[in-house]
């Protein structure tokens, strides 16, 4: 391959975004403001085989790949200083159901509202991200959670068959029969070993309607809420059922416990399974039986794109510390006193059972897991030194509600140093081989394999064997 850009729009379908482009500052631009790198170059693609020039391209120019999906990731996985973003966004971004198979074939690039939207026409659904605009192949690859988990498990889960373009630029079918390897490993080590450019999905029957919301309670119904939520917790929780639970501040920047609920039927069902929390009087309750499709909306408003963003993510104990959460409440209302921060601290009320059914070894993503707990931090200034508040405020947080500091690396998709990549020889143990524990020695010779010369090194970073 030529390191002629012009050779490669000649033959390329899609487009090619540079610099001196008009749109180029658009190209670039991210969920995340403070994400955004200068790229030389983005390809927007078409299909498979722009991928694969896009590849080919990068390495003949010696330029380092990132691949953009919806770009919410807060590590800057999708971007890239002075080199070539593979973007699936532009073209590679729509949803095909067939209802008979139960099957969704969706683009690398599609949002969770287009799945969501497409699937549920249908009488159908996935598990899919609690944010629509999220990008559905990062969320997919690195794991995925959902208000469907509890039933479905991961979105992983529930991958069946993808599409992948490999280092040497081979477009491949992956699934449990062709290229069973390379399936295994991008369900849960990410885009390690390629760019996935369309993705087939497990779909479920759904009910049109389910009920939702948001409610907001005051600090002084922490204490009772506390109480309401373990005894949920622990004696109540079914697969159709799930909680958020954020401590912030409102609008008016006053401290505030802002409550996510779902239930996976009539409004009357989700009143009676959640009466405890509703007997408490909350100061706002927004909760109402509404579309399905509605559900994963409920935070867009206060995720809007666009901000600086600093996301840490933490594995809670099994059993939330509900003797600690006083005291985690009241020190992220000191932290969030500046009004040039916006803290949200989330914890998911999940149940795993159905994710934790599936062995250790069946996928990339090691299991025994806990529940998710999310620090989310936007901040007005775009420097080091907010930048730093943000980073240090999360991992006290995190560390006091663990008890164990802030070495718990989490979640993979909420990991702020995901793109970290080993040093050779220095002892250290990886983040790739922590987080993927027992699986990262088998990680290791797929990526000998598909991916030697470590083109693809912005997420969990998986050294060749």
């Amino acid at each position: 391959m030529t390191t002629d850009l012009a050779a490669l729009k000649a033959i390329f379908k899609g487009d090619i975004v540079v610099p001196t482009d008009a749109k180029y500052d658009q190209a670039i631009t991210r969920w995340a403001k403070n994400t955004a790198k200068k790229a030389a170059v983005v390809a927007f693609v078409k299909d498979a085989e722009d991928v694969s020039l896009a590849i080919q391209y990068a390495k003949a120019a010696n330029l380092t790949i990132a691949i953009k999906c919806g770009g919410h990731n807060v590590s800057g996985a999708s971007s890239i200083e002075g080199g070539l973003v593979i973007d699936l966004s532009r073209y590679l971004n729509g949803v095909t159901v067939d209802a008979e198979k139960k099957l969704g074939y969706v683009g690398g690039g599609a949002l969770w509202e287009t799945v969501d939207r497409a699937t549920i026409a249908q009488g159908l659904a996935t598990v899919a991200g609690t944010v629509n605009d999220t990008g559905v192949g990062g969320l997919t690859l690195g794991g995925g959670y959902g208000w469907l988990s509890g039933a479905y498990g991961l979105v992983l889960d529930n991958l069946v068959q993808a599409t992948v373009v490999t280092a040497d630029g081979s477009i491949l079918t992956a699934n449990e029969k062709e290229n069973a390897d390379l399936f295994w490993g991008i369900r849960g080590a990410g885009s390690n070993f390629g760019v996935v450019t369309e993705l087939v999905l497990q779909l479920h029957p759904q009910r049109r309607t389910v009920f939702c919301g948001i409610a907001f309670y005051s600090p002084d119904q922490l204490e009772a809420l506390l109480d309401v939520t373990q005894a949920w917790w622990t004696q109540r929780t079914s697969p159709k059922e799930g909680i958020f639970q954020a401590f912030t501040r409102g609008p008016d920047h006053q401290p505030t416990i802002l409550m996510v609920f779902f239930y996976n039927g009539s409004e009357a069902e989700g009143r009676q399974n959640f009466k405890a929390f509703f007997d408490l009087n909350p100061v706002v309750d927004l909760t109402k039986e509404q579309p399905y499709e509605a559900l994963n909306t409920l935070l867009n408003e206060a995720n809007v794109p666009g901000q600086n963003a600093y996301m840490k993510g933490c594995f809670a104990p099994l059993e939330f510390p509900r003797e600690l959460l006083p005291k985690v409440f009241a020190r992220t209302m000191e932290l969030s006193a500046p009004t040039q921060h916006k803290f949200t601290l989330l914890f998911e009320y999940f149940r795993l059972d159905k994710a934790n059914s599936v062995p250790d070894d069946a996928t990339a993503l090691r299991r025994h897991l806990t529940p998710n707990v999310l620090c989310l931090i936007r901040f007005q200034e775009d420097s080091e030194a907010a930048a730093k508040y943000c980073r240090d405020a999360a991992y006290e947080l995190l560390g006091l509600v663990t008890g164990q500091g802030a070495d718990n690396l989490g979640y993979g998709n909420y990991n702020p140093e995901s793109g970290e990549v080993a040093v050779a020889g220095s002892g250290s143990v990886s983040k790739a081989e922590e987080h993927f524990g027992a699986n990262y020695k088998r990680l290791q010779e797929i990526k000998k394999k598909y991916d030697p010369e470590l083109l693809f090194r912005k997420w969990f970073v998986i050294t060749p064997a």
